[in-house]
Parts: C-alpha cells; structure tokens; sequence
C-alpha cells in the first residue's frame, strides 16, 4: 500500500524489444537513466497512469505494446534531499515514490519510439540495453527498487524471453 503522505504514488515501466532487451532512456538534463516512469493522477488506476505516461515520455500509446506484467506489491525508493527539488517533493513534502511497474512487450516498430511527443519532454536519448543492465547504470538511490522491480518480473521475463526464442 502506498503512504500518500510520505511517497509519491508512482508507476514504471520496462518495455520489451523482440530480442528481449529493454528500453533505457536518458534524461534530458544528462543527471541519468531510467526506465519510463511518472505520477498517478487523482482518480486514475496505476493502468491508466502507465498507459498515459508511456504517450507522454516515448510516444507509445495502448495499441503499441502489450502488459505482460504489473507488479503484484508497491516498491519505496527515497529520493535525496538536495535532490528533491521537483513541485512534488517541495510542496507536498513527500521524501520519494513508491511505484507500480509493469513489464510490456513492444508490439509496434521502434522507429514509434518518439521523446518528443509531449510536453515537457523527458528523455533527449534512448537505447535497448541488456534485461539487468539497468541496475549498474542508473542513479545510486534508485538501484535498490530496480533490482526488486527486475526480480520480481523475472519470471514474466523468462516467460517472453522464452516464447521469442
């Protein structure tokens, strides 16, 4: 169960190529990289929110991958207080996330991809990297919930991973 009042009601999202590898996206001010991720709206379920949020970050919308996954548990990540500098974190006073993330399988041609699709932009780079590659390439005070995100989806994984090969 998410605690409104300390973590910041959060979904991700790790995207699936057909060779398995997952999609890593740079920030735009160059501080990381990280899977596509954001808030949940007022009213909405962490499915409309990662369905939204996956449009506004890469330019995919629900007909261009397919949830294979979603999180059973909700995983806590604190953020770093001199980086708390976002709307969220200042205002509401929250001290991190705490996230739904779901495993999808892309289901369009990459070439969809598209960081620019809205306002404010996110990402200024992509790549597909390796399934546990993530957890050494991005921020320190994240790793923790990535490498629970990644092993809790593994067996999904696996499961993908087999049926392409």
């Amino acid at each position: 169960m998410v605690q409104e009042d300390v973590y910041r009601p959060n979904v991700a999202i790790v995207i699936l190529n057909k060779r398995g590898d997952v999609l890593w996206c740079r920030r735009k001010n160059r501080d990381g990289w990280q899977f596509p991720q954001g808030g949940i709206d007022s009213g909405e379920s962490p499915e409309e929110a990662i369905i939204r949020e996956t449009k506004e970050e890469v330019g995919l919308g629900p007909s261009d991958f397919n949830i294979l996954y979603e999180s059973k548990t909700w995983i806590n990540y604190e953020v770093p207080k001199a980086r708390r500098s976002n709307y969220f974190f200042q205002k509401k006073r929250f001290i991190g996330q705490s996230q739904k993330w779901f495993l999808a399988e892309l289901k369009c041609d990459e070439s969809l991809i598209d960081l620019n699709s809205a306002a404010p932009i996110e990402f200024d780079r992509w790549i597909w990297a390796k399934y546990w590659y993530p957890l050494g390439a991005t921020v320190a005070f994240k790793s923790k919930a990535y490498k629970r995100a990644l092993s809790a989806m593994l067996p999904a994984y696996s499961d993908f991973v087999n049926r392409i090969n």
